[in-house]
């Protein structure tokens, strides 16, 4: 091996064994938080795995330490749900560069500023309490429990819901008013499997934007974006009635015509038969 590359595997050695490294129990002490806890963040994609040296062993560092207080400052601070948090943060496809945290930024204090665009950036304030929504709603307090374990509503206190989360709670109410019950299979855990779809196609819209539109100035971006996401919501909400619409027309193309009886296939044709 030349001796420029062995000096530099080397460094690149030594700077790794420079770096502090913590094991599980370490992470937990320094977050403040269980190990359960940790490894679900893992498994979300919301903070990356660690150096694994065995099966059941794994070292990580500074990088896994901040992101972890991060998730929990915007968890307990900002009282974001963990669907939130995912947006912010990228996921599993990475967070943001400083530069579109900036740019995104300066757009949002320009939506924010007209409340023609306000709700594009910003929910209503405030908090309700869990029991007055269930009850409000027409479903068990333990539903909303179970929505807030799934990251998809925030709470603010023990037992307050965001505000601006309260629309999901109403409309899980509407649709096991509408028949979509526990008795035949229902739950809420059924709205992460939207949740996941949403977020799916939100991260590649996200991405498209920011390299498409990222060289735009804050006021352009704003412009753009105020009038194309309402439009968006619009299009991915007629292109799902349009799906019900096709599955419908598919069942209706395979019913036999009117006046004419279906064969059979074991059942030798007329013409067959004729013959």
């Amino acid at each position: 091996m030349p001796r420029r590359a062995q000096a530099a595997g080397r460094a690149g050695k030594a700077a790794a064994a420079a770096r502090p490294e913590y094991r599980m129990k370490d992470l937990c002490a320094k977050t403040g938080l269980e190990r359960q806890t940790i490894h679900f963040y893992i498994q979300e994609g919301l903070v990356p795995e660690g150096r694994k040296t065995g099966r059941n062993m794994a070292f990580y560092d500074e990088g896994h330490v901040e992101r972890i207080l991060l998730i929990k400052s915007l968890q307990r601070e900002r009282f974001l749900p963990l669907r939130a948090i995912r947006a912010i943060l990228g996921g599993k496809s990475g967070g943001f560069s400083k530069e579109q945290r900036a740019l995104l930024a300066d757009v949002k204090e320009r939506l924010s500023g007209a409340a023609r665009t306000r709700d594009l950036v910003a929910g209503p304030g405030g908090s309700i309490a869990a029991t007055e929504l269930a009850s409000a709603s027409g479903i068990d307090a333990r539903d909303i429990a179970e929505l807030g374990e799934l990251g998809l509503v925030g709470f603010v206190d023990k037992g307050r819901v965001r505000q601006q989360d309260a629309w999901l709670v109403e409309l899980w109410g509407e649709l096991v008013g509408a028949g979509l019950t526990k008795a035949r299979g229902f739950g809420p855990a059924d709205l992460a499997l939207v949740d996941e779809a949403v977020t799916a196609l939100f991260e590649k819209e996200r991405d498209l934007f920011l390299e498409r539109l990222g060289h735009l100035s804050a006021d352009e971006l704003a412009t753009v974006l105020s009038r194309a996401l309402p439009l968006l919501a619009e299009l991915v909400s007629r292109m799902h009635v349009q799906k019900a619409r096709d599955t419908f027309a598919l069942a209706e193309a395979d019913e036999p015509a009117e006046g004419h009886a279906r064969t059979s296939p074991s059942t030798p044709s007329n013409k067959r038969s004729a013959a």
